[in-house]
Protein backbone atom coordinates (compact mmCIF):
# COMPACT_ATOMS: atom_id res chain seq x y z
CA UNK A 1 0.00 0.00 0.00
CA UNK A 2 1.42 3.38 -1.04
CA UNK A 3 1.44 6.50 1.13
CA UNK A 4 -1.13 8.08 -1.22
CA UNK A 5 -3.50 5.17 -0.51
CA UNK A 6 -3.08 5.67 3.25
CA UNK A 7 -4.17 9.33 3.09
CA UNK A 8 -7.94 8.69 2.78
CA UNK A 9 -7.81 6.44 5.86
CA UNK A 10 -6.21 9.32 7.77
CA UNK A 11 -8.91 11.66 6.44
CA UNK A 12 -11.56 9.20 7.62
CA UNK A 13 -10.21 9.19 11.18
CA UNK A 14 -9.98 12.99 11.24
CA UNK A 15 -13.54 13.40 9.94
CA UNK A 16 -15.07 10.92 12.40
CA UNK A 17 -13.28 12.59 15.33
CA UNK A 18 -14.53 15.90 13.97
CA UNK A 19 -18.10 14.55 13.68
CA UNK A 20 -18.09 13.30 17.29
CA UNK A 21 -16.88 16.73 18.45
CA UNK A 22 -19.68 18.47 16.54
CA UNK A 23 -22.37 16.05 17.79
CA UNK A 24 -21.15 16.71 21.34
CA UNK A 25 -21.65 20.42 20.74
CA UNK A 26 -25.16 19.69 19.48
CA UNK A 27 -25.94 17.63 22.60
CA UNK A 28 -24.98 20.61 24.77
CA UNK A 29 -26.46 23.50 22.77
CA UNK A 30 -29.25 21.80 20.77
CA UNK A 31 -28.54 24.18 17.88
CA UNK A 32 -29.67 22.61 14.56
CA UNK A 33 -26.58 23.77 12.66
CA UNK A 34 -24.43 21.45 14.78
CA UNK A 35 -26.75 18.53 13.96
CA UNK A 36 -26.51 19.07 10.20
CA UNK A 37 -22.77 19.72 10.34
CA UNK A 38 -22.36 16.48 12.28
CA UNK A 39 -24.44 14.50 9.76
CA UNK A 40 -22.52 16.03 6.84
CA UNK A 41 -19.16 15.27 8.42
CA UNK A 42 -20.24 11.68 9.08
CA UNK A 43 -21.17 11.39 5.40
CA UNK A 44 -17.73 12.83 4.53
CA UNK A 45 -16.08 10.19 6.74
CA UNK A 46 -18.08 7.35 5.17
CA UNK A 47 -17.24 8.60 1.69
CA UNK A 48 -13.55 8.93 2.56
CA UNK A 49 -13.42 5.39 3.99
CA UNK A 50 -15.22 4.01 0.94
CA UNK A 51 -12.75 5.80 -1.31
CA UNK A 52 -9.85 4.30 0.63
CA UNK A 53 -11.36 0.81 0.32
CA UNK A 54 -11.91 1.23 -3.42
CA UNK A 55 -8.22 2.05 -3.80
CA UNK A 56 -7.61 -1.55 -2.74
CA UNK A 57 -10.52 -3.61 -4.13
CA UNK A 58 -13.96 -3.43 -5.76
CA UNK A 59 -17.22 -3.81 -3.86
CA UNK A 60 -20.52 -2.62 -5.31
CA UNK A 61 -22.00 -1.57 -1.95
CA UNK A 62 -18.84 0.27 -0.96
CA UNK A 63 -19.15 2.07 -4.30
CA UNK A 64 -22.78 2.84 -3.45
CA UNK A 65 -21.66 4.35 -0.12
CA UNK A 66 -18.91 6.38 -1.81
CA UNK A 67 -21.16 7.73 -4.54
CA UNK A 68 -24.11 8.59 -2.28
CA UNK A 69 -22.29 9.83 0.82
CA UNK A 70 -19.14 11.29 -0.72
CA UNK A 71 -19.92 12.33 -4.28
CA UNK A 72 -23.54 13.47 -3.78
CA UNK A 73 -24.63 14.35 -0.23
CA UNK A 74 -21.69 15.57 1.88
CA UNK A 75 -21.41 19.18 0.74
CA UNK A 76 -25.17 19.76 0.74
CA UNK A 77 -25.70 18.50 4.32
CA UNK A 78 -22.75 20.46 5.73
CA UNK A 79 -23.98 23.50 3.80
CA UNK A 80 -27.45 23.06 5.30
CA UNK A 81 -25.86 23.42 8.73
CA UNK A 82 -24.35 26.74 7.66
CA UNK A 83 -27.79 27.83 6.40
CA UNK A 84 -29.25 27.14 9.86
CA UNK A 85 -26.43 29.12 11.44
CA UNK A 86 -27.07 32.18 9.28
CA UNK A 87 -30.86 32.20 8.90
CA UNK A 88 -33.20 31.34 11.76
CA UNK A 89 -36.31 31.46 9.58
CA UNK A 90 -39.16 29.01 8.96
CA UNK A 91 -38.30 28.73 5.26
CA UNK A 92 -35.06 26.98 6.21
CA UNK A 93 -37.17 24.06 7.50
CA UNK A 94 -38.82 23.88 4.07
CA UNK A 95 -35.39 23.69 2.44
CA UNK A 96 -34.48 20.93 4.90
CA UNK A 97 -37.55 18.93 3.87
CA UNK A 98 -36.55 19.33 0.22
CA UNK A 99 -32.99 18.24 1.06
CA UNK A 100 -34.22 15.10 2.84
CA UNK A 101 -36.59 14.16 0.02
CA UNK A 102 -33.89 14.90 -2.55
CA UNK A 103 -31.40 12.72 -0.66
CA UNK A 104 -33.88 9.83 -0.62
CA UNK A 105 -34.49 10.39 -4.34
CA UNK A 106 -30.76 10.32 -5.06
CA UNK A 107 -30.42 7.05 -3.11
CA UNK A 108 -33.27 5.56 -5.16
CA UNK A 109 -31.73 6.66 -8.46
CA UNK A 110 -28.39 5.18 -7.44
CA UNK A 111 -30.03 1.88 -6.50
CA UNK A 112 -31.69 1.86 -9.92
CA UNK A 113 -28.28 2.46 -11.55
CA UNK A 114 -26.46 -0.39 -9.77
CA UNK A 115 -27.45 -3.14 -12.28
CA UNK A 116 -26.11 -1.00 -15.15
CA UNK A 117 -22.64 -0.39 -13.68
CA UNK A 118 -19.68 -1.39 -15.85
CA UNK A 119 -17.51 -3.07 -13.21
CA UNK A 120 -15.00 -4.23 -15.84
CA UNK A 121 -13.70 -0.65 -16.08
CA UNK A 122 -12.67 -0.56 -12.42
CA UNK A 123 -8.98 -0.54 -11.51
CA UNK A 124 -7.17 0.10 -8.24
CA UNK A 125 -4.46 2.00 -10.09
CA UNK A 126 -6.62 5.15 -10.40
CA UNK A 127 -8.76 7.01 -7.81
CA UNK A 128 -12.44 6.11 -7.99
CA UNK A 129 -13.26 9.80 -8.58
CA UNK A 130 -11.28 9.60 -11.81
CA UNK A 131 -12.98 6.52 -13.24
CA UNK A 132 -16.59 6.43 -12.01
CA UNK A 133 -18.14 8.55 -14.76
CA UNK A 134 -18.47 7.78 -18.47
CA UNK A 135 -17.67 10.94 -20.45
CA UNK A 136 -18.02 12.02 -24.05
CA UNK A 137 -14.64 12.62 -25.67
CA UNK A 138 -14.98 15.89 -27.57
CA UNK A 139 -13.25 16.53 -30.91
CA UNK A 140 -9.56 17.18 -30.35
CA UNK A 141 -9.56 15.75 -26.82
CA UNK A 142 -7.26 12.88 -25.91
CA UNK A 143 -8.09 10.27 -23.30
CA UNK A 144 -5.82 10.23 -20.26
CA UNK A 145 -3.26 7.46 -19.85
CA UNK A 146 -4.88 4.17 -18.86
CA UNK A 147 -8.42 5.27 -19.77
CA UNK A 148 -10.58 2.98 -21.90
CA UNK A 149 -12.54 4.37 -24.84
CA UNK A 150 -15.52 3.10 -26.80
CA UNK A 151 -17.96 4.24 -29.49
CA UNK A 152 -21.66 4.34 -28.71
CA UNK A 153 -24.88 6.07 -29.71
CA UNK A 154 -25.89 8.91 -27.40
CA UNK A 155 -28.77 11.36 -27.96
CA UNK A 156 -29.19 10.15 -31.51
CA UNK A 157 -25.59 10.40 -32.65
CA UNK A 158 -22.48 8.27 -32.50
CA UNK A 159 -19.88 9.51 -30.01
CA UNK A 160 -16.57 8.38 -28.62
CA UNK A 161 -16.60 8.03 -24.84
CA UNK A 162 -14.09 7.47 -22.07
CA UNK A 163 -15.59 4.45 -20.35
CA UNK A 164 -16.55 4.83 -16.72
CA UNK A 165 -18.35 2.72 -14.14
CA UNK A 166 -21.59 4.74 -14.31
CA UNK A 167 -23.04 4.73 -17.85
CA UNK A 168 -23.57 7.83 -19.93
CA UNK A 169 -27.00 9.40 -19.43
CA UNK A 170 -27.70 7.75 -16.06
CA UNK A 171 -30.19 10.01 -14.15
CA UNK A 172 -28.25 9.74 -10.89
CA UNK A 173 -25.40 11.75 -12.42
CA UNK A 174 -27.56 14.87 -12.50
CA UNK A 175 -28.09 14.65 -8.74
CA UNK A 176 -24.32 14.91 -8.23
CA UNK A 177 -24.26 18.28 -9.96
CA UNK A 178 -27.34 19.66 -8.19
CA UNK A 179 -26.30 18.66 -4.66
CA UNK A 180 -22.72 19.86 -5.06
CA UNK A 181 -23.71 23.25 -6.47
CA UNK A 182 -26.09 23.75 -3.55
CA UNK A 183 -23.48 22.56 -1.05
CA UNK A 184 -20.76 24.81 -2.43
CA UNK A 185 -23.01 27.88 -2.43
CA UNK A 186 -24.23 27.34 1.13
CA UNK A 187 -20.96 26.14 2.66
CA UNK A 188 -18.41 28.40 1.00
CA UNK A 189 -20.74 31.36 0.46
CA UNK A 190 -22.22 31.05 3.94
CA UNK A 191 -18.84 30.77 5.64
CA UNK A 192 -17.48 33.83 3.84
CA UNK A 193 -20.68 35.81 4.50
CA UNK A 194 -20.55 34.94 8.19
CA UNK A 195 -16.88 35.94 8.33
CA UNK A 196 -17.72 39.26 6.65
CA UNK A 197 -20.46 40.02 9.19
CA UNK A 198 -18.17 39.60 12.19
CA UNK A 199 -15.31 41.42 10.47
CA UNK A 200 -17.56 44.38 9.68
CA UNK A 201 -18.70 44.65 13.30
CA UNK A 202 -15.09 44.27 14.50
CA UNK A 203 -16.13 41.62 17.04
CA UNK A 204 -15.27 37.97 17.61
CA UNK A 205 -12.21 37.71 15.33
CA UNK A 206 -12.12 33.95 15.99
CA UNK A 207 -15.40 33.62 14.07
CA UNK A 208 -13.80 35.42 11.12
CA UNK A 209 -10.73 33.16 11.11
CA UNK A 210 -12.81 30.03 11.73
CA UNK A 211 -15.24 30.66 8.89
CA UNK A 212 -12.43 31.47 6.46
CA UNK A 213 -10.77 28.15 7.37
CA UNK A 214 -14.05 26.29 6.76
CA UNK A 215 -14.43 27.94 3.36
CA UNK A 216 -10.79 27.16 2.51
CA UNK A 217 -11.36 23.50 3.42
CA UNK A 218 -14.44 23.26 1.20
CA UNK A 219 -12.58 24.89 -1.69
CA UNK A 220 -9.64 22.54 -1.16
CA UNK A 221 -11.69 19.38 -1.69
CA UNK A 222 -13.62 20.99 -4.56
CA UNK A 223 -10.35 21.96 -6.29
CA UNK A 224 -8.91 18.47 -5.79
CA UNK A 225 -12.06 16.92 -7.29
CA UNK A 226 -11.85 19.26 -10.29
CA UNK A 227 -8.20 18.34 -10.87
CA UNK A 228 -9.16 14.66 -10.69
CA UNK A 229 -11.76 15.11 -13.43
CA UNK A 230 -9.06 16.79 -15.52
CA UNK A 231 -6.83 13.77 -15.14
CA UNK A 232 -4.71 14.77 -12.12
CA UNK A 233 -6.05 12.24 -9.64
CA UNK A 234 -2.83 12.10 -7.65
CA UNK A 235 -3.87 15.28 -5.80
CA UNK A 236 -7.29 14.04 -4.65
CA UNK A 237 -6.41 12.22 -1.43
CA UNK A 238 -4.04 14.96 -0.29
CA UNK A 239 -6.71 17.58 -1.03
CA UNK A 240 -9.28 15.68 1.04
CA UNK A 241 -6.89 15.43 4.00
CA UNK A 242 -6.10 19.15 3.80
CA UNK A 243 -9.85 19.87 3.64
CA UNK A 244 -10.52 17.70 6.70
CA UNK A 245 -7.81 19.42 8.76
CA UNK A 246 -8.78 22.95 7.67
CA UNK A 247 -12.49 22.42 8.35
CA UNK A 248 -11.79 20.76 11.70
CA UNK A 249 -9.58 23.68 12.72
CA UNK A 250 -12.16 26.17 11.45
CA UNK A 251 -15.03 24.73 13.49
CA UNK A 252 -12.88 24.59 16.64
CA UNK A 253 -11.69 28.19 16.23
CA UNK A 254 -15.14 29.52 15.32
CA UNK A 255 -16.78 27.69 18.24
CA UNK A 256 -14.54 29.11 20.95
CA UNK A 257 -16.91 31.64 22.51
CA UNK A 258 -16.64 32.79 26.08
CA UNK A 259 -20.05 33.05 27.82
CA UNK A 260 -19.90 36.85 27.76
CA UNK A 261 -19.31 36.80 23.98
CA UNK A 262 -22.40 34.79 23.06
CA UNK A 263 -24.81 37.79 23.18
CA UNK A 264 -22.54 39.70 20.77
CA UNK A 265 -22.58 36.79 18.33
CA UNK A 266 -26.38 36.53 18.52
CA UNK A 267 -26.74 40.29 17.99
CA UNK A 268 -24.61 40.28 14.84
CA UNK A 269 -26.47 37.33 13.29
CA UNK A 270 -29.91 38.69 14.24
CA UNK A 271 -29.14 42.08 12.71
CA UNK A 272 -28.04 40.41 9.48
CA UNK A 273 -31.02 38.08 9.08
CA UNK A 274 -33.99 40.15 10.29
Amino acid sequence: MSFNQILPFISTVVMFIFAVYVFQRYAVRRAPHYLFWGIGLTLFGIGSFAEAYLALAWNIWVFFAWYLCGAILTAAWIGQGTLYLLFRKKWVHVVTAVLILGSLGAAYLLLQALPTLDESVFTTSRPISEQYSTKVLEAGQIASAGALTATQTYQGKEVTVVRGIVPLGSPVRLSTVVFNIYGTLTLVGGALYSAFLFWRKRVLPNRVVGNVLIAAGALSVASASTLTRLGYGQFLFAGELVAAVLMFAGFIVAGRLAPQEEPAAQQVMSAATD
